[in-house]
């Protein structure tokens, strides 16, 4: 089961054209492509007729044509043309999903049409700030439940054994976390102190020696994530509203965990960051490193689906899953609530 009412990252801007696509969000097959205007639409993606795709046909102005017998559908999924008969049966009308473009995201409610609101799509500060630079990559497909990215990206700590060339050093290893529940999701958080500028930042940091360093793990209902490091000069962390002008580096990573289903997830991901923001080597060597650093957790988060499906003993849980369960268990609140709500309408 999933969180419905709320908004996912159906694609990323560039995917979505004038060319009839199929995209797969929560199990379900949509349709998606532009309006002449350049407005994203996704339907369904199944003629009512003889259950076709209508990713098959194709996009006649801002109307789908279905590929088998002509049936034509506007951007709401009202069916407009049944060829050779002029009633239209309302049968034939299909269900239209909210969508809006974002960050260079198409975003999707997969929930009731009525309840969408796009002020509750994830805020990106300092997205459009000139004084920021920005790095992006291309989503990468996860072959595991999207959960298991979320216990990922509330465990600081990994970074120090599966990062040990990038994100982690020894210093990531045995700092306490601080785990705090929102009304929008958890944060695991911690500063570490005097500690070595960890590999991948070392290009980055405008400053010489050891730093003061935290670690801001955010995760928001249902699977977006806003992680935050700052790296600022030894003896000058731990308050975030008073750290030295222009001698800190801060990174404020964003990542979108779309569920295609059960077992897949398509991850998407973009860095800021308040440094050289004009600088299109030191964006590139983010994305590079960034695309790599996510890999890594790729290869182990199959290895976990994999042996999470065919445990033979029971899994342990540590102190360092404080963070992880508490998500899992409040997002499990939400979700049965909205199937409820749903069930009992």
């Amino acid at each position: 089961m999933y969180l419905r009412n709320t908004w996912y990252v159906a694609a990323s801007d560039e995917e979505v054209t004038r060319e009839p696509r199929q995209i797969m969000v929560l199990g379900e097959k949509i349709v998606v492509y532009r309006t002449l205007a350049g407005d994203p639409i996704a339907l369904i993606d199944a003629c009512p007729h003889r259950k076709l795709p209508l990713s098959k046909g194709r996009v006649k102005g801002d109307q789908i044509e279905c590929g088998y017998h002509g049936l034509t559908f506007d951007c709401s999924g009202s069916c407009v043309r049944v060829p050779g008969q002029d009633r239209i049966p309302p049968a034939t009308n299909i269900h239209a999903y909210p969508v809006e473009s974002r960050y260079g995201l198409v975003w999707i409610w997969m929930g009731d049409p009525a309840l969408a609101d796009t002020d509750k799509i994830f805020e990106i500060k300092h997205y459009d700030d000139p004084n920021w630079g920005i790095n992006r990559g291309d989503a990468i497909p996860f072959p595991c439940n999207y959960l298991y990215i979320t216990d990922n990206l509330l465990d600081p700590s990994h970074v120090a054994w599966v990062h040990q060339s990038s994100f982690g050093n020894a210093a990531c290893e045995e700092e306490p976390l601080t785990v705090t529940g929102t009304d929008t999701g958890v944060i695991v958080s911690r500063w570490m102190y005097d500690v070595e500028v960890a590999p991948f930042y070392k290009k980055l940091v405008p400053f010489e020696g050891n730093c003061d360093r935290e670690q801001h793990y955010e995760v928001r209902y249902p699977s977006l994530a806003y992680i935050k490091a700052i790296f600022t000069p030894a003896g000058t962390g731990g308050d975030v509203n008073n750290l030295p002008e222009g001698q800190y580096f801060q990174m404020d990573s964003y990542n979108f965990m779309t569920p295609i289903d059960e077992k897949t997830t398509r991850y998407f991901w973009f860095q800021i960051r308040n440094v050289l923001p004009d600088d299109e080597e030191i964006s590139q060597y983010m994305s590079d490193s960034v695309n790599f650093a996510f890999n890594e957790d790729r290869d182990i988060l199959i290895e976990v689906q994999k042996g999470m499906e065919k445990k033979t003993t029971r899994n342990v849980d540590l102190a360092i899953d404080a963070g992880p369960l508490l998500y899992r268990r409040r997002l499990q609140k939400l979700i049965n609530a909205e199937q409820a709500a749903t069930e009992t309408a």
